[in-house]
């Protein structure tokens, strides 16, 4: 049967306007849009809300407290393993004063209340969750505390001056009431536009090593994911998707797939980037599965660019011995006439390859279709965004479309697509259920191959270096040059992340903290693979670029490695983070201090990103003999800083997790790779993951410091990789310029 007539077009875009429009719900967005004049601000200062008087502000959408005290904190974020339900929860508590022991916590929707109260969008990404609202939930937190005083002083007929909480408790005056007693009165009060924060230094919850609430659940497998969720009447789908991406059905038979018993149907559905596919809709995962597997497809793939990744570097070579766009920051455009006649040089290729994200759990999105709403139950990083394209996918308003946030099973990313990727793809098979008679809610999954196969991943990179120093290493000229496809390009973010042509994620990370005279240019290919941010997005490939340069060069000119990067650094109040975090990693190692085992080697490297920095020096060595001898990475010592630490026990969880993370971009078959347009990978047995033997002991120290919180669920993993890769080198005398590292 032909069915390019019968079947429906691509799923709608998600244009720039719906995304401000809808990301919550119509109300806000605006900061996707550039700055208003000084008198438009001013004057929207004037219009302001009162303090308090923000859905962000509002103590009710966000704390509960049961009639026996248990207290519940919403997230307003997704939790992917980064402990932010915890440590947010930790936040809102210390202020609250309640009994920890009786905290829980949860996740909230897209609804307004939700959103990132400085971004003004629901997001859980860039290590922004505890940085942008520490101080939204110490404001609910005490809010909350002063409304359930204010509902006690108004029963008891004194002055709310005349009381005090804590522990969970209101007393005073010879009487007492516990928090549960007084909620729902408490809840009738006005909400304070000003409140009392505590002096830090009596903080009881907040900075100490807590464990996670969510991990007793977690532990004992009860926790609940996307994958997860049950429902009266409830189907299962999976989709059937072309081999090479954008592809279409010519033609299809379902004669067999619809022989296998609990298979309801087979039909044709749109996907997200415009290829079309076949959604198996059947009463559990098992039988959809069988019957994809039995279905027969003849794919048109007219038109449909097949990338090869031999074809691919090689194009990519050919772009990065040419100056692409300029980099727009100032600080990348310096004159680097001196490289011609620098006493030493240095050229040098990186080639990074396609990552897949590998989160634990696969995707899954549930949708409720009624006529004139749906709710969805997923874990998804930006809620906002996935109503707002389910919307245009349904034809229904944004309020008319809810999300309730789950926790994920990992994420690194992968559940954060600007077009709204699985729940429209999940939204399109709803509808196409719908139109077919078929009125049940219906789980979409995908299997681990699925996502392999045919999902987003870190965009295959090469970096071009021509460098010119003196013999002290003093670098005299450095002309760079990126080649990569853009991760904002086409998306709702290119207005705010695309600068003069250049996409900001690709470029991230390069040149500091080291001050020197660096020409940035970058060319950004259109290529028929989906690509999507990755844990720590573009400082994965530019801190590795970096710190193994700069290691290099502090070799060649016979400098120890972590005094050339001080030297480098030297005093600029911007660097002083970065050399704290060094010097705290160097004194905790005992690097310089003790001798290594014979075959062993040091490695060192420091790098930002946001808004955080983490330095590592690492010890590794050769495990084998002669050729056969492969580099094993053996301890690790980290030092952090991140400002104010919240739980020094995530901290330390997200460090040795990133760690871990980035030992596994070095193993041989770490990469995602095309032959004619199709993935090669489709599972764990042919992409590799870092195991049990391949992760070193990891030691995690924090800065001491008092200023605003920032995030720690990207920063530990740019730097571990190329100081893994400097160590090697000191053993070898061999650089690693391509990830991952080349099997011996």
């Amino acid at each position: 049967m032909i069915l390019d007539r019968l079947l429906p077009q691509a799923l709608p875009p998600l244009s720039r306007r719906q995304f401000v429009t809808t990301t919550v719900g119509g109300a806000v967005g605006l900061a996707c849009l550039p700055l208003a004049a000084p008198e438009a601000r001013a004057q929207g200062a004037k219009d302001a809300p009162p303090p308090g008087s923000k859905p962000t502000e509002q103590p009710a959408a966000f704390v509960s407290i049961a009639k026996d005290g248990t207290t519940t904190v919403l997230c307003n974020r997704m939790d992917m393993g980064q402990g932010i339900e915890t440590a947010l929860a930790m936040i809102c508590a210390e202020e609250l004063d309640a009994d920890w022991s009786r905290v829980t916590t949860g996740f909230g929707n897209n609804g307004p209340a939700f959103v990132d109260p400085l971004f003004g969008l629901h997001l859980t990404g860039g290590s922004n969750s505890v940085k942008n609202s520490f101080a939204q939930y110490r404001e609910l937190g005490a809010r909350t505390k002063a409304m359930l005083i204010a509902a006690a002083a108004k029963q008891w007929n004194v002055a709310p001056e005349s009381l005090a909480a804590a522990n969970g408790v209101v007393s005073g005056g010879g009487r007492s009431a516990g928090y549960g007693e007084l909620f729902e009165a408490a809840m009738r009060e006005p909400v304070p536009e000003k409140v009392a924060l505590k002096d830090p230094k009596d903080f009881r919850l907040i900075g100490q090593p807590t464990p996670l609430k969510a991990g007793p659940a977690k532990s004992s497998g009860r926790q609940g994911y996307g994958i997860d969720v049950r429902l009266p009447g409830l189907l299962t789908a999976v989709v059937l998707r072309p081999p090479v991406f954008n592809g279409k059905v010519a033609s299809f038979d379902a004669a067999d797939a619809l022989k296998v018993k609990g298979v309801r149907a087979v039909l044709p559905v749109p996907l997200d980037r415009g290829g079309q596919g076949l959604a198996v809709i059947a009463d559990g995962y098992w039988p959809a599965k069988t019957g994809r597997d039995a279905l027969k497809v003849q794919w048109n793939l007219d038109g449909v660019e097949r990338v090869d990744t031999a074809r691919q570097l090689a194009a990519y070579r050919e772009l990065a011995s040419k100056p692409g766009t300029l980099a727009p920051q100032p600080f990348f455009r310096a004159d680097t006439s001196a490289l011609a006649t620098a006493p030493r040089k240095l050229s040098a290729e990186f080639v990074f390859p396609y990552l897949n994200h590998a989160q634990l759990e696969p995707l899954a999105c549930t949708v409720d279709l009624k006529p004139d709403r749906c709710t969805m139950h997923f874990a998804s990083q930006m809620p906002g965004v996935d109503a707002g394209a389910v919307a245009a996918v349904l034809g229904l308003k944004p309020e008319q479309v809810r999300i309730d946030v789950l926790m994920a099973g990992g994420g690194f990313g992968r559940r954060a697509t600007p077009t709204g990727e699985y729940p429209r793809e999940a939204a399109g098979v709803a509808k196409a259920m719908a139109a077919a008679g078929i009125n049940a809610p219906v789980k979409v999954m995908w299997s681990r191959e699925d996502d392999m196969k045919a999902g987003y991943y870190r965009p295959f990179t090469v970096h071009r270096a021509e460098i010119g120093f003196d013999d002290s290493g003093r670098v005299l000229g450095w002309d760079h040059v990126i080649v990569s496809q853009s991760i904002a390009a086409g998306s709702p973010f290119q207005g705010m992340m695309v600068k003069d042509g250049v996409d900001v994620t690709t470029t991230e990370g390069m040149r500091e903290p080291y001050e020197l005279p660096m020409r940035l240019s970058v060319h950004h290919p259109k290529l028929n693979v989906p690509v999507l941010w990755w844990r720590s997005v573009g400082s994965t490939h530019t801190a590795y670029v970096m710190e193994t340069l700069i290691d290099e060069i502090a070799v060649a000119t016979k400098q120890d490695p972590v005094a050339y990067r001080m030297k480098l650094m030297g005093t600029d109040p911007k660097s002083a983070r970065h050399r704290a975090a060094l010097q705290l990693a160097v004194d905790k190692s005992g690097y310089g201090q003790r001798r290594l085992p014979e075959g062993s080697a040091w490695g060192v490297a420091v790098h930002e990103s946001f808004q955080s920095v983490v330095a590592y020096v690492v010890e590794a060595r050769l495990a084998g003999s002669g050729g056969a001898a492969k580099p094993q990475l053996v301890n690790v010592t980290a030092a952090v800083h991140c400002n104010f630490c919240i739980n020094p026990k995530t901290v330390e969880a997200q460090v040795q997790g990133s760690a871990v993370m980035a030992v596994g971009t070095t193993l041989p078959g770490a990469q995602i790779t095309l032959k004619d347009g199709v993935v090669e990978q489709g599972n764990f047995h042919q992409y590799a993951l870092p195991r049990i033997t391949d992760a070193p002991a990891v030691a995690v120290h924090v800065v001491p410091s008092a200023d605003p919180p920032k995030g720690m669920g990207e920063p530990g993993l740019p730097p571990l990789a190329p100081a893994y890769a400097n160590a090697v080198a000191r053993l070898t005398g061999k650089r690693h310029r391509e990830l991952p590292f080349a099997a011996a």
